[in-house]
């Protein structure tokens, strides 16, 4: 089953001599169970794909649809507890609430979806402790380096009955060690049944996916299957 598909999504900004097509004519679907690496130049439009494949920007054209729901149908409270129950986000810039601690932070989407407290504090303890950062609970983001604000912000987006993980760079600011950790606890996700689809620009990292979707310019221009090689992988670094 199908948890994203997307179908000839294009994404525009600006008009005129300003326009800028993010995205052309997009057609990508990720499998339960799938995961999918995105890589590309700079500039190629793998950021603006994750965004609008998660309901958070819109597309100029074409349709995008998380577990059979057109995404872009849907009203915006409804659009908006999709992505609260379904969807995880890592973003590159994080987006942790400084006045929050980090398990308040990765709470923050089970309250706001109306689960009790307690029971959002304790699956906020199961996932820092999958990302081994438990004893990190009750610190504030501003008391944590940037690898354990990360690892903060993959917590929240793994927290609860996540059907679509969409991860932006997630090891970015981690060192090697707890980067490897991290895409083993993603490829965890999805044997577990989860879809995921992570930008990466590290071959080693994508070589945990079992697809490459490669960008450039806003379109695909090539994908490889069943667990990419180096070669394939360098093709699109």
């Amino acid at each position: 089953m199908s948890v994203l598909a997307m179908t000839g999504v294009s994404r525009d900004h600006g008009a005129g001599a300003t326009l800028v097509h993010a995205l052309s004519g997009i057609a990508l679907t990720v499998e339960a169970g799938e995961f999918v690496a995105v890589m590309g130049p700079s500039g190629s439009g793998k950021s603006t794909l994750l965004t609008v494949a998660g309901g958070l920007d819109a597309p100029t054209a074409g349709r995008v649809e998380v577990e059979g729901a057109d995404v872009w149908a849907l009203g915006r409270a409804a659009r908006s507890a999709l992505r609260r129950r379904g969807v995880g986000y890592v973003f590159q810039d994080l987006n942790l609430v400084p006045g929050l601690t980090a398990a308040e932070n990765v709470m923050l989407p089970r309250e706001l979806d109306g689960v009790r407290a307690r029971r959002a504090r304790r699956e906020a303890l199961a996932a820092l402790r999958e990302v081994g950062l438990d004893e990190a609970a009750d610190r504030f983001p501003d008391e944590l380096s940037g690898g354990q604000q990360q690892r903060v912000a993959i917590a929240r987006a793994l927290v609860g009955d996540r059907r679509l993980v969409l991860a932006d760079e997630p090891t970015g600011a981690l060192d090697s060690h707890t980067g490897e950790e991290i895409m083993r606890l993603l490829r965890g996700r999805c044997d577990a049944g989860a879809a995921c689809l992570m930008v990466t620009h590290e071959s080693r990292h994508a070589a945990w996916a079992d697809r490459v979707v490669f960008l450039r310019d806003g379109r695909m221009t090539d994908a490889t299957g069943d667990r990419p090689g180096p070669e394939s992988l360098l093709r699109g670094a």
